[in-house]
């Protein structure tokens, strides 16, 4: 249910349904970095920080967790990353994480680990979702990553570039300058989009 959100909540929703990423074709087969940070940039930044704005919107911090819990985007339907996780499993998330005192996290990392805990082993929860339901909570409480997580697709996309093997984050001075210029969770967003478009690279 979307009614009576606060105006904050419209405006970053209005926002996020107008964003649309362009199409990969506008690529070459092999871009630079520097090519794949400017398209993220201008096809992928708006709409995920809008879907952040959302969060951070919401009337209250239970309010948060009970969309976060559900993979729920601005418009209530379930997140793309998260469509083949079962009912059971969400409703299950959703009961645990009611349950925990998230204010009294201090940063990203604290909130990231306090979930990993609490629902990271339950059936059909894998580490995307602890990822994606801290980032949506901490939007909320003002805390960010400040390491790029590694999961699934980032961590194909981090592979191509040499790094993280054996990780579970990465920190941004070790990246190539070209993804240094995006936040943390741009980054990981970066890596993930386009993991079949970096170009394998010896470590050094």
């Amino acid at each position: 249910m979307t009614a009576n959100l606060p105006r904050g909540c419209e405006r970053a929703r209005e926002e996020w349904a107008s964003c649309r990423g362009a199409p990969d074709e506008r690529l070459s087969q092999q871009p630079s970095l520097d090519a794949i940070v400017r398209h993220y940039v201008r096809n992928h930044r708006l709409r995920a920080r809008a879907e952040l704005d959302f969060y951070a919107n919401l009337p209250n911090l239970a309010e948060a967790v009970r969309r976060a819990s559900r993979a729920e985007r601005p418009d209530g339907k379930r997140h793309d990353h998260q469509t083949r996780i079962g009912p059971a499993a969400i409703r299950r998330s959703s009961k645990l994480l009611g349950r925990l005192s998230l204010r009294r996290c201090r940063s990203f990392e604290e909130l990231h680990d306090l979930l990993e805990d609490t629902i990271g082993n339950e059936p059909g929860i894998g580490p995307l979702m602890v990822y994606d339901t801290a980032l949506r909570i901490g939007a909320k409480l003002g805390l960010a990553p400040r390491k790029v997580y590694l999961h699934r697709g980032t961590r194909e996309g981090a592979a191509k570039l040499g790094l993280g093997r054996g990780r579970a984050t990465l920190e941004v001075r070790e990246l190539p300058p070209a993804l240094r210029r995006l936040k943390p969770r741009e980054i990981e967003d970066c890596l993930c989009i386009y993991k079949d478009r970096l170009v394998r690279r010896r470590k050094r």
